[in-house]
């Protein structure tokens, strides 16, 4: 005879617990469960998988607002620059933050949530992505049509690559490494090397792409165009 709501299972300490709720019923409505207030303008948002902290930007006040996974309070408030795009690296659990108006990326310590390090790059920084498996930093330069390469062990630039007019979004494929940035006025998605750090392929896609991200079972590139509503596919 089974129990079916009386399983059994191993928690992160490998002691042996017992669920004794209930699963969710099918279908059940996703809910609200808080709502933590943070700084003016908030936009974007990045989850530390080492910490499970959670990192939010906010425009308006000019810094980052720290939450802790657990009790869903702010825990700190650190001053960046001017942010805009966020991404933590899952190697060392460092939180990289675009400053759109000073051309640069802050550099947060994951352990103790202050800034270590601002990277000057390129012209408006807008989105930036991190390889997990070499913790290199890709950044989009919207005006200079550059990506700027952050070594993850330095923090300093080791390349600049021109991949347009105006990119946008970034994103690696954490299987090959190979990194897409989407051009918004080109209507293009870039193909990074990232072994040689060039453009490898040049693809149109719909009207002003901006989002961009990997599928890491099947490669596929998915990408959405604000200009004409739609997500375009491609084969990785």
């Amino acid at each position: 005879m089974t129990h079916r709501h009386r399983r059994s299972a191993t928690d992160a300490s490998g002691t042996m617990t017992l669920d004794r709720a209930a699963p969710a019923a099918a279908g059940a409505a996703p809910m609200v469960t808080a709502t933590i207030p943070v700084g003016g303008e908030s936009d974007a948002v990045a989850v530390n998988p080492l910490t499970g902290s959670v990192y939010v930007t906010n425009q308006l006040d000019n810094t980052v607002s720290v939450i802790s996974g657990r009790t869903n309070t702010v825990t700190a408030t650190i001053p960046v620059g001017n942010p805009q795009g966020m991404a933590v690296s899952p190697l060392t659990g460092d939180v990289y933050v675009t400053n759109y108006g000073g051309g640069t990326v802050s550099v947060i310590s994951g352990r103790t949530n202050t800034v270590t390090a601002t990277i000057p790059v390129g012209s408006l920084p807008i989105s930036v992505a991190v390889n997990p498996r070499t913790g290199d930093v890709y950044v989009t330069n919207f005006y200079d049509g550059t990506v700027s390469v952050i070594s993850g062990r330095t923090n300093t630039v080791t390349d600049t690559i021109p991949v347009g007019t105006s990119p946008v979004g970034v994103t690696v494929n954490p299987l090959t490494g190979a990194v897409y940035v989407t051009d918004i006025k080109n209507g293009t998605m870039s193909v990074i090397s990232p072994w040689i750090n060039t453009v490898t392929a040049t693809i149109p896609v719909g009207n002003g792409p901006v989002g961009v991200a990997v599928n890491p079972l099947t490669g596929a590139v998915y990408t959405a165009n604000i200009g004409d509503d739609t997500v375009s596919v491609i084969s990785g």
